[in-house]
């Protein structure tokens, strides 16, 4: 082999092994483009998300209850799904997408449509009466700074839930300068500047058509709600006051609810059959009024946060709200106001409204 040859056949190497580079290369670019999308890629998924964000909004209620009961897990924090807005939008700005972008339209008119209006203050002056609610806490450590700030709240009448036998004299005794009139059933309690009368306690617990096959001895004590008739200048108003059984969410139920439930059904028997057309309901109900499980008293009675309040007005946790579990409900009257009292010891804020004849 003359010399020539042996430079041309170097020189052929180095072709090979240039092209076989420039070939791997490629490969390895390929395989990034596919494994890392790019915003052509993620373009349409965002839109996507925001489709399906959007129609979760405008169709809540068709989302089933039968597994954990999802759609009522859902409406409780549904104001909270329009944070997915800024999210997805972020996302559209960052990728340049203008399908993304447009496609956000959707859950922002949705959610404007459900919540828009709790944005702002929809109270107005006036009110004959002055409303408060609390679940006090049966841990709270301070009941009686919890009492006096409950009585500084200038309330005409007052509902107390989750009363304990060791707190309930201290309520009696610093409230009972302001309030001349107070009944205590279970748990519950209900204290009054106005005469009460007609009281009794209502059976939250054990209603439905399995109550009756429950033994006494295993029955759930019924001492979580009170009916009284207050005494004021325009007639009698009817007073239910009521802490509805808790709700819990674990892997194996899913959200659930049984027990509030069944005194949602007790209660909203009780306010159909009750003659009297002024009503309010005080009282932690453990449900918001989205959710499609409280029907049975929002069909028959109006939130007062909703008519007269100052946005959303949420109370549970106390250390950062994020539902509003503590209602205020009226039939027959115009709430005028409605806020959330400062924290107190306990693990809810209290509630208070102005309402009207």
């Amino acid at each position: 082999m003359t010399q020539a040859d042996t430079v041309e056949t170097g020189q052929g190497d180095g072709h090979r092994d240039t092209g076989s580079a420039a070939r791997r290369a490629g490969i390895r670019r390929a395989i990034r483009r596919g494994s890392l999308p790019e915003p052509c890629r993620r373009g349409p998924a965002l839109a996507v998300s925001a489709l399906l964000l959007g129609l979760s909004m405008l169709l809540h209620a068709k989302i089933p209850n039968r597994i954990g009961n999802l759609g009522s897990l859902v409406e409780t924090f549904l104001p909270w799904s329009g944070l997915g807005i800024p999210v997805l939008l972020a996302g559209a700005l960052r990728r340049r997408s203008a399908s993304a972008a447009a496609a956000l339209l959707l859950p922002a008119l949705a959610w404007l449509n459900l919540f828009g209006g709790m944005l702002g203050d929809r109270s107005r002056p006036g009110g004959d009466l002055t409303v408060a609610g609390h679940n006090v806490g049966a841990g709270n450590p301070d009941p009686a700074g919890t009492a006096r700030a409950l009585r500084a709240s200038g309330a005409d009448l007052l509902a107390l839930q989750e009363l304990t036998r060791q707190a309930r004299g201290v309520y009696e005794k610093e409230l009972a300068g302001t309030y001349p009139h107070h009944t205590v059933q279970g748990t519950v309690g209900l204290w009054s500047k106005l005469p009460l009368s007609d009281i009794r306690p209502i059976d939250i617990m054990n209603h439905g058509p399995l109550a009756d096959t429950v033994p006494a001895d295993q029955k759930a004590a019924s001492n979580r709600a009170l009916r009284a008739t207050v005494s004021t200048d325009h007639g009698p108003l009817t007073v239910y006051a009521a802490h509805l059984g808790s709700v819990r969410v674990n892997p194996r139920a899913g959200f659930w609810t049984a027990s509030r439930n069944i005194g949602v059904q007790a209660l909203g028997k009780a306010v159909a059959a009750e003659q009297n057309k002024r009503v309010v309901l005080l009282g932690d109900l453990n449900g918001t009024m989205d959710d499609r499980a409280l029907a049975g008293l929002t069909s028959q009675l109006r939130s007062a946060q909703d008519v007269a309040g100052d946005g959303f007005g949420f109370t549970w946790p106390a250390s950062f709200p994020v539902v509003r579990f503590d209602q205020i409900l009226v039939r027959g009257m115009e709430p005028a106001g409605s806020w959330a009292l400062p924290a107190t010891g306990s693990d809810h804020l209290p509630v208070a409204a102005r309402i009207s004849w």
